[in-house]
């Protein structure tokens, strides 16, 4: 599969992300408002952390396409591949 279909993918992905997020965070501020009686002010809140919580997980999600992963890969004993921040300059 060609790579521009595969980061169209992941962004239609991001999209429907964000999208979901807000739309549950307002109905769930629907429904909680209609039950309390305080249905403005429960969508509203609704909004805002539905789209807070959609931003972070983008951020989440586009961090590690953007820079890489800087993650060492895990073993099954865990001592192979560690990072260092000596350039290299490993002593065994």
């Amino acid at each position: 599969m060609p790579q521009w279909v595969v980061t169209a993918l992941r962004l239609t992905g991001l999209g429907w992300f964000v999208a979901l997020c807000i739309v549950l965070g307002i109905l769930g501020g629907l429904w909680l408002g209609n039950v309390t009686g305080q249905v403005a002010l429960l969508v509203l809140v609704g909004t805002v952390l539905g789209s807070v919580v959609a931003f972070y997980g983008v951020y989440r999600m586009i961090i590690p396409a953007v820079y890489g992963s800087n993650k060492p890969s895990r073993t099954a004993t865990g001592s192979k591949n560690q990072c260092t921040d000596r350039g290299g300059k490993e002593t065994s």
